[in-house]
């Protein structure tokens, strides 16, 4: 892990707003009028049992599913038509629950996530011309500092495909984060690890958070991580809304307690 300083953004990121989004596919409700904001830096858990809608939620997000209604903003940006690479070049970034690709070094994949902030072109670049050149240095520059902070350093040139489970989870998070974001979003990022890769990864998104001042927004079903990491939790469940709060909060909520167990069981069974 990097053992520098952190470096706080010049500015603060800006506010993420949902409001009042609904989603629907052939006259299903996947998203019914939700609404949540994600406070400038924090960690905003989104949680509910499997079909609650928060991968929907997510792709809303992150452009790959346009709402019936409502809106989503970034600040004074509107997100809400627009496609995936406009909204990750107003600063959200994403991984997925499953791994994308294995392919390449992870020097390669980190590259990619770069690709937002390239302006030299294609036939800058293959001619090499020294825009492009230094580009390139910069960008490999940058990617490096990204793998060091999030433990990647020793694996920067080393082909994905090597790499364990909990380590080619990590090269898609660092990939995001290579595209500089204001914004985050975390969709199951333990999710297959063991007890050790998961407690890893939570120290990274601390610190992650600490050096680069970001906002996370995070999808987990990991309840122990998420009640370590969150400073609010959204909880869904058939498309609803129907807790939020901090998470000591919403753990004891009955409407969670339902949503979960079926039953108002005590608090510290959720856990």
């Amino acid at each position: 892990m990097s053992t520098s300083a952190p470096r706080p953004q010049a500015t603060e990121p800006p506010e993420l707003r949902v409001q009042e989004v609904t989603v629907r596919f052939a006259g299903l409700t996947a998203l019914d009028d939700v609404s949540f904001t994600v406070s400038p830096g924090s960690v905003h858990a989104l949680i509910g049992p499997n079909g609650a809608g928060k991968s929907t939620c997510f792709n809303v997000l992150s452009g790959l599913c346009r709402p019936a209604s409502g809106t989503v903003r970034l600040g004074d940006a509107e997100l809400t038509r627009l496609a995936p690479h406009r909204i990750a070049a107003l600063g959200v970034a994403r991984t997925f629950q499953n791994i994308v690709t294995t392919e390449g070094t992870v020097a390669d994949n980190l590259m990619l996530g770069r690709h937002v902030h390239s302006r030299a072109g294609f036939a800058a670049s293959a001619l090499r011309l020294p825009r492009a050149v230094r580009e390139q240095r910069e960008h490999l520059a940058k990617a490096r500092e990204i793998a060091e902070l999030t433990g990647l350093e020793r694996h920067f040139d080393t082909p994905v495909a090597l790499l364990s489970y909990g380590d080619r989870k990590r090269v898609e998070f660092a990939r995001a984060l290579c595209l500089e974001p204001s914004v985050l979003l975390l969709d199951e990022p333990v999710a297959g690890m063991n007890a050790a890769e998961r407690a890893r990864t939570a120290e990274t998104v601390r610190d992650v958070r600490a050096e680069l001042g970001l906002s996370v927004v995070l999808v987990e079903h990991d309840m122990g991580l998420v009640m370590r990491l969150a400073d609010e939790v959204t909880v869904l469940d058939f498309g609803r809304r129907i807790a939020h709060g901090t998470p000591d909060e919403v753990r004891g909520d009955p409407e969670v307690l339902r949503a979960y167990l079926g039953t108002e069981t005590p608090q510290e069974d959720v856990a």
